[in-house]
């Protein structure tokens, strides 16, 4: 496995990661099954692990699978989704540092390799945000920090604030990008690659849609469930026909070709599996060394032209302005005297 540079900061990281959502014992499997998993992925290679602390119980899962392994792995995980009361959520220093022992304690471990701030929070400056992530490097609790679904323009303001109060800057983004949502390619990888941050894209099998298991006109038990809005829209369905026929010629299992095309981007550095089990790791991992050509990727580009979201992944996270009617309306009184 050839192994790449998180950012600036000279730690070297596996092109798949491992994303720990799954391992929590809400989502079906034991402890014992998802330390298998683990330990099997770092037997091959994987040497990066992403979790949060709204995962439910997953980092006091990965905690333990990782006891005698820890100095093997770089341990990423999370804050700032909501995970209790008022003020245990966000980006604020009270809740920072609260949250950084909470996770160190169900980690078993006294650092984390990248903490990052899960979800943009509009109610606290970054200054305060940057600044007491600052500390926890200052302190060694932390080693790299980074953030997820964050706008080109606050990744800009970030890194200019950072600059400007002589404060550690994010080192890692985390967004979507899968061949069926490339919406990154427009600002934020341009955006990351100018500032040397490391991009670790989540969802790159389209929640499961780029593996190929649901297929139009087909009787599918996951389709009848309608229990995820993707799984029955049929924009992407209809990609997913195309690309089909397209990994067949290239002699590839459809997970292979999407896996493949995420890690091909030069601005993207690892890209996260979601492996429930041993068979879904054991056929992702057989495809971790697959390059896609030119042609390929040329094809890919015709199916889904570069910079295009074709849909919207049910995990997204929309930005404020697009949820909040009042930040893109102006007051009636305003609106009148105009």
């Amino acid at each position: 496995m050839k192994y790449r540079t998180l950012g600036r900061t000279g730690i070297q990281v596996s092109p798949y990661a491992l994303g720990a959502l799954m391992f929590a014992t809400t989502m079906g499997n034991t402890p014992e099954d998802s330390a298998r998993i683990i330990h099997k992925a770092l037997d091959a290679g994987i040497n990066m692990i992403d979790t949060a602390d709204a995962y439910g119980d997953s980092e006091e899962v990965v905690g333990k699978a990782l006891e005698g392994r820890r100095d093997e792995v770089v341990l990423a995980t999370k804050f700032g989704r909501p995970t209790g009361g008022l003020n245990h959520q966000g980006a604020s220093r009270r809740w920072i540092i609260t949250a950084v022992e909470n996770s160190l304690r169900r980690l078993r471990t006294d650092y984390i390799d990248l903490y990052q701030l899960h979800v943009p929070d509009p109610h606290t400056d970054i200054e305060e945000t940057l600044s007491a992530l600052t500390d926890l490097i200052r302190t060694g609790k932390v080693r790299a920090i980074g953030a997820s679904h964050t706008p080109a323009s606050d990744i800009v303001e970030a890194q200019w604030i950072a600059k400007q109060r002589s404060l550690t800057p994010f080192h890692t983004e985390q967004p979507v990008y899968s061949i069926l949502n490339r919406g990154i390619e427009r600002e934020i990888l341009p955006t990351t690659q100018r500032f040397g941050m490391a991009t670790l894209v989540w969802g790159p099998l389209g929640q499961g849609l780029l593996t190929g298991r649901v297929r139009k006109n087909q009787d599918n038990s996951l389709r009848r469930a309608g229990m995820v809005k993707h799984l029955n829209d049929d924009r992407r369905i209809e990609v997913v026909e195309k690309l089909i026929p397209l990994a067949a010629e290239a002699g590839l299992p459809m997970p292979h070709l999407a896996m493949a095309f995420t890690i091909a981007h030069p601005g993207v550095t690892s890209a996260l599996l979601g492996a429930r089990t041993m068979d879904h790791l054991d056929g992702l991992l057989n495809g971790v060394d697959v390059a896609l050509t030119d042609d390929i990727l040329d094809r890919i580009d015709e199916i889904v032209p570069p910079g295009t979201d074709i849909g919207v992944l049910d995990q997204d996270f929309p930005p404020a302005a697009l949820v909040t009617p009042a930040l893109r309306r102006r007051a009636p009184a305003n609106r009148a005297a105009e």
